[in-house]
């Protein structure tokens, strides 16, 4: 499977963005769907995964309540609408794939998914 992501850019901080992961290949319900970021000089974190067939959802602390991740079977694509944006929220996000989805505390961790798109940058101004 094929990842693209997009949608990132430049907002003041309190604005909103929307970021698409068109998925080619295998429709993206049958995976564990993830999106991390990482920030200048800082590691890849966690920020949001899904388990379709489960219908199970996990969001970090950070962007639990303003950020919310969906999708659109018939355009093959996740999305993930982040609001309340703040400085702290920039980075490039990253959307991932996970074959098998095991027990969910893999979800929160890079290396357990098997496919990445390019990343999208994120800048949010103060």
């Amino acid at each position: 499977v094929q990842l693209q992501a997009s949608g990132g850019g430049l907002v003041q901080t309190g604005g909103s963005l929307r970021l698409s992961c068109a998925t080619s290949g295998r429709t993206f319900s049958r995976y564990v769907m993830g999106w991390f970021r990482q920030a200048p000089g800082k590691e890849r974190e966690f920020v949001v995964a899904i388990s379709w067939s489960g219908g199970s959802t996990y969001y970090a602390d950070s962007v639990k309540g303003r950020f919310t991740i969906s999708g659109d079977n018939a355009k093959n694509t996740v999305y993930l609408q982040m609001n309340s944006l703040k400085p702290e929220d920039t980075a490039v996000y990253y959307c991932a794939a996970k074959n098998h989805a095991g027990s969910s505390w893999r979800w929160l961790h890079s290396t357990e998914y098997d496919y990445w798109g390019q990343g999208t940058l994120v800048t949010v101004s103060s």
